[in-house]
Order: structure tokens, then sequence, then C-alpha cells
């Protein structure tokens, strides 16, 4: 099943469920919040185990494509080269960066507008997508890097993904791309 549609039903169920949890009660307020920040641990020490599998394994191989220009913007796309290695702890980084803003939306939504309702969607949502990403997949669950599972990965677009067009702000890895993106002298520097 789409990760999207299951996580709108486990949405819709959360909220359900919410509303007869009495968060009134001090001791059921605390025990959801230890339920967030356990679940975000979770995920730091899946993400921390990732990356020391990505170390140990260090996948010298090379890596080329051409990344698609921003939305909306006139640049044409870039050609990259760059290696697994690198690839891999780039992904990990934007994994990170997602986490923690997720968690600084979570503290300003919980400790100064006092929403408590998305701590217990946020604690189930996260960690159901830490396990879903490409990283975990190929690094942690043993998942062969081939299909949708080859290096560059799609970007998750979500819904914006959605109503663009199909193609557009797609990344190439075909010879003929990479060759003209290099020749139109945007990038082909290799990343370390």
């Amino acid at each position: 099943m789409n990760p999207q549609i299951t996580n709108l039903i486990i949405i819709l169920v959360m909220m359900q469920a919410s509303k007869k949890i009495p968060f009134d009660d001090p001791n059921v307020l605390n025990g959801v919040r230890a339920l967030y920040i356990v679940s975000n641990l979770i995920i730091a020490g899946v993400y921390i185990y990732v990356k020391m599998q990505i170390d140990k394994k260090k996948d010298m191989t090379v890596l080329k494509y051409v990344e698609p220009a921003p939305m909306g913007s006139t640049e044409e796309p870039k050609a990259v080269t760059t290696t697994i290695h690198s690839y891999d702890q780039q992904q990990l980084r934007g994994l990170f960066k997602a986490q923690l803003m997720g968690v600084g939306m979570m503290c300003v939504m919980h400790l100064y507008f006092h929403y408590t309702n998305p701590l217990l969607i946020q604690s189930i949502i996260p960690l159901k997508g830490a396990f879903e990403q490409n990283l975990v997949k190929v690094h942690i669950l043993g998942q062969p890097a081939s299909g949708d599972l080859k290096r560059p990965w799609k970007a998750n677009a979500g819904f914006a993904g959605m109503m663009q067009g199909q193609g557009q702000g797609e990344i190439k890895t075909d010879k003929k791309s990479i060759e003209a993106a290099e020749k139109a002298g945007r990038g082909g520097a290799k990343e370390e």
C-alpha cells in the first residue's frame, strides 16, 4: 500500500483516538510526551546506525546523474559526479535535518501553543517514515540497491509531485543527459 495513504489512515484514526484521551490528566500527558521522545530517540538511533553502516561500507563507486533545476528556476539542470558513499551521507544529512525541523515545529506547537493532540500522531508517523526511507531499506533491512532502490533516488515529491506533470524535475542518469548537462557548464564538479 502507498505510504501516503497509510499515513492518512493513521492520522484519521489517531485524530479520533486522541479525542478520547484525557490530556488534562498530567500523567497521561507526560506519558504521551515520553512516547514522543522515545519515538524520536529511536529514529535518531536508526539514523546513527545507518551512518555507521555507510562509513563501514565506504562504497567509493562513482555515481553520475543530472540534478534537475529548482522548481520555478530558469537555471539549467546540473551534472553531478560523486561517490555512493558521499551520496548516502548527503541523503542522511537531509533525513537528520528533516527530523530536527519536525521536532522543532512540534516543540513550538506543544510548548508555545499548547497543542497536545499532534504529539500522538507525531510519535507514529515519523517513526513509520524512518523505516520507509531508502537508506534504511538498503543499509539496515538489507534490500539490494536495484530497481527503485538504485541510486540516485527519486525525491519523495509528495502532493506537489503528483500535481506536477510526469517527467518534469526528474533525476536523469542516462549518458546523453549527463553529457549535455556537463557541456552546458553548470556543475560537473566532483563532490567529496
